[in-house]
C-alpha cells in the first residue's frame, strides 16, 4: 500500500459496463472466504462528487459547492476523499469478517481518474463484452430503444429531441456504450489491471476465476469450483443484476442470444455508436462480420466520432458543467425545459439565481451546439 496513506483495506476494483456480467464475476469470487463483494457500492462516484449537492437544499446548492471548493481546493483533497473510503470499505470488511473487498460498480467508468488519484495502488480487473450483446441485454432487461420510431437508428433524425424527452436513466445507458466503452477499452493497458473476457470467461468459469484469484494474491485452491451457490446478499439489494438469481450454472447460452434479439436496425446503431474500429480493437472482428452479413454498414470513424461529441455535449449539459441547474426531471418532462429552470431560478436564493440564469444562457448554447453536431451528422449519413 501507498505510505502516502498509510494503513488501508485491501480494495479491488471491478470495472466494467452495465449488463457485461460484472455480477456474476463479483458473485463466483466472493465465494473465496478472503474476498466479499457487495452488490454495487457506487461509493466512489458518492466521493468525487463531495459537495455537489441539490439545488433545493435549502442553504444554498450554489454557494455549498463553491465553499467546499475553495476549502478543499487549499488542501490535497484526495487525503480525505481517501481517508472516508477507507473507513466505509474498512466497517464493511470487518463487519463481513474478509480481507479483500470487491467494489463492483458498473458505472465506475465516468471517474477513472478519480479511483486512480485515490487508490493508485489498487488492482482492478476489467470485464469485457460484446457490444452487441450488451445493447440486447439493455433492450430486453431494461427496455432501452436502439431505434426511433421511424426506421432511422436513434441517433440520427431526432437525437437532440430524444435526449431532451427521454428519461436521463435511457440515455445514461447508451452513454455507456458510447463514451464508457472507449474509456474502458483504454484502460486495459493500466499497470495491476487483470483483463477478463466474457465468452472466455462463461466457457471456462474455473480456470479464469484461479487465474483472477492468483492475481489479487488468494489461494485459487480455497474455492473447489465456480458454481453459482447462493446469492442471498441479492434479494436484499436493489443493486445487480438479479436474473443470476434464477441461474443454477455458469453457461453459454447469452453470448450468442444478441444474434436474434437485435434486428438489423438496431445491429447498425450499436455499429455506429461503438465503431467498427473499437469492435475490431476489442477482439470482436466475428461479431462484427455476422452483423455485416445481415446488412450492416461500417459507416466508419468520423461518423462514430460525430455521436461521441454529440454525447459528450448532452453530458456536460446534464452533468451542469455548461452551468445547468441541477436535480433530476420527473419521468416523462423535458430534461432541460426553460420554463422548469425559470422556475428554480426564481425559487433560488439570491446568490443561487444569479448562477441560475447564467446556467439558462449555457444551457441554450450547449443545446445549440449539440443541434448543430447531429445536423453535421445527418449530412454525412445522407452523402452515403
Amino acid at each position: 500500500m501507498s505510505g502516502r496513506f498509510g494503513r488501508s483495506p485491501a480494495v479491488c476494483f471491478l470495472l466494467g459496463l452495465p449488463r457485461s456480467g460484472t455480477t456474476l464475476l463479483a458473485h463466483l469470487l466472493q465465494h473465496h472466504p478472503d474476498i466479499v463483494a457487495p452488490p454495487e457500492p457506487w461509493l466512489m462516484l458518492a466521493v468525487e462528487a463531495f459537495g455537489r449537492v441539490d439545488q433545493r437544499h435549502p442553504a444554498g446548492g450554489s454557494l455549498i459547492e463553491a465553499a467546499t471548493s475553495e476549502f478543499l481546493g487549499r488542501i490535497d483533497s484526495t487525503i480525505p476523499s481517501r481517508a472516508f473510503a477507507d473507513a466505509a470499505y474498512d466497517q464493511y470488511l470487518a463487519q463481513a469478517g474478509k480481507r479483500i473487498i470487491l467494489d463492483k460498480t458498473p458505472r465506475y467508468w465516468m471517474a477513472l481518474e478519480f479511483l486512480e488519484s485515490v487508490y493508485p495502488e489498487a488492482p482492478h480487473i476489467l470485464l469485457m463484452r460484446n457490444p452487441y450483446a450488451i445493447a440486447a441485454s439493455l433492450k430486453s432487461t431494461w427496455g432501452v430503444p436502439l431505434r426511433a420510431e421511424s426506421s432511422h437508428p436513434v441517433s440520427v433524425s431526432s437525437l437532440v429531441d430524444l435526449m431532451l424527452r427521454l428519461p436521463d436513466g435511457i440515455i445514461t445507458s447508451l452513454a455507456d456504450l458510447v463514451l464508457g466503452l472507449p474509456k474502458l477499452a483504454a484502460h486495459r493497458t493500466r499497470p495491476r489491471t487483470q483483463f477478463v473476457q466474457y465468452e472466455l470467461f462463461v466457457a471456462h468459469p474455473d480456470e479464469e476465476i484461479r487465474r483472477l484469484l492468483r492475481g489479487l494474491g488468494c489461494d485459487p485452491a480455497a474455492v473447489a469450483s465456480a458454481g453459482m451457490r447462493q446469492a442471498d446478499y441479492l434479494r436484499s439489494s436493489s443493486f445487480g443484476d438479479r436474473k443470476i438469481l434464477e441461474r443454477n450454472a455458469v453457461d453459454q447460452s447469452s453470448v450468442k442470444a444478441w444474434q436474434s434479439q437485435l434486428s438489423v436496425e438496431e445491429m447498425q446503431t450499436v455499429t455506429d455508436l461503438v465503431g467498427a474500429e473499437l469492435l475490431l480493437e476489442l477482439g470482436y472482428e466475428q461479431e462484427l462480420v455476422h452483423a455485416q452479413q445481415a446488412g450492416v454498414l461500417d459507416r466508419g470513424g468520423e461518423v462514430t466520432e460525430l455521436y461521441r461529441q454529440v454525447f459528450r455535449t448532452w453530458w456536460d449539459l446534464r452533468s451542469s458543467k455548461a452551468g445547468a441547474l441541477s436535480g433530476p426531471p420527473h419521468a416523462g418532462e423535458p430534461v432541460h425545459t426553460m420554463a422548469a429552470q425559470l422556475q428554480q431560478t426564481l425559487l433560488a436564493s439570491e446568490a443561487d439565481r444569479a448562477a441560475g440564469l447564467d446556467g439558462i444562457r449555457n444551457s441554450e448554447a450547449a443545446i445549440e451546439m449539440l443541434r448543430g453536431e447531429v445536423a453535421r451528422l445527418e449530412r454525412i449519413l445522407n452523402i452515403r
